[in-house]
């Protein structure tokens, strides 16, 4: 006869681990404890915990990953795990082009779908960053407002399409060229009422104007970040500079 005692029961070991999902018994980042560590902790065979997490895997509670484990919730999409290989692979100026190309048609969208609490929430972040003391609390406010407009748009494509560009914000080379490239007080004064110009023309309904207005603001961007690299080259090889 088979053994139906309950550490060889898979529907007792399914009982359990849900109780452990629901618990939020798991390790970081949502990682399970190993099929072995899960025998010994529930007391349980392992094979009766692998035909438990088999079902919880078909019914979508928890994904695998070959070499790193099992992790709780949805799989990710598969391009999210080449994330951080495309963001390494990236400089500037490969983000500025893609910025211009979509941020603009973003701020169109946003002046036709914004709700009010949209604008209000655009108002207040440009406030954010125009009262930071810092470059850090700058660059964090200031990834926030664009990512607002992006919302505000209403399309979730763009919207991640736009986080993997955003995504970038967060490498220290880039922190450190966009920090220099705005430590005038002019070009925060410009981006301030740029910032202004493009919350207005989504305010006011205006596509045309709300995605020029953004273009206008990044290619001041672009410019500046053209100048400060140009000026950082300069400074690593001034043999080269001959004029």
């Amino acid at each position: 006869m088979p053994d139906t005692s309950p550490k060889e029961n898979s529907n007792y070991a399914l009982e359990k681990l849900r109780d452990l999902l629901r618990h939020g018994d798991v390790g970081a980042e949502g990682k399970l404890p190993t099929e072995r560590t899960l025998s010994e902790k529930l007391g349980l065979s392992r094979r009766a915990i692998r035909r438990a997490l088999e079902v919880l895997e078909a019914e979508g509670a928890i994904w695998r990953k070959q070499g790193s484990g099992t992790f709780v919730g949805q799989k990710p999409h598969e391009w999210s795990d080449q994330l951080e290989t495309i963001v390494a692979g990236t400089n500037f100026m490969e983000i500025m082009e893609v910025r211009l190309r979509i941020e603009p048609q973003l701020a169109q969208l946003a002046a036709l779908r914004a709700k009010g609490s949209d604008i209000d929430r655009m108002r207040e972040l440009a406030q954010k960053i125009l009262g930071s003391e810092d470059a850090d609390a700058k660059e964090l406010w200031d990834g926030a407002l664009h990512r607002q407009i992006a919302q505000a748009a209403g399309n979730l494509l763009f919207l991640s399409i736009f986080d993997v560009i955003n995504r970038v914000r967060q490498d220290d080379a880039w922190q450190s060229i966009r920090e220099r490239a705005r430590s005038n007080a002019n070009t925060m004064s410009i981006s301030s009422a740029q910032h202004a110009a493009i919350i207005d023309a989504i305010a006011a309904r205006d596509p045309a104007k709300a995605g020029e207005a953004m273009r206008r603001h990044l290619l001041m961007l672009q410019e500046r970040l053209i100048r400060q690299t140009s000026m950082d080259h300069l400074e690593d090889d001034p043999i080269g500079d001959v004029s």
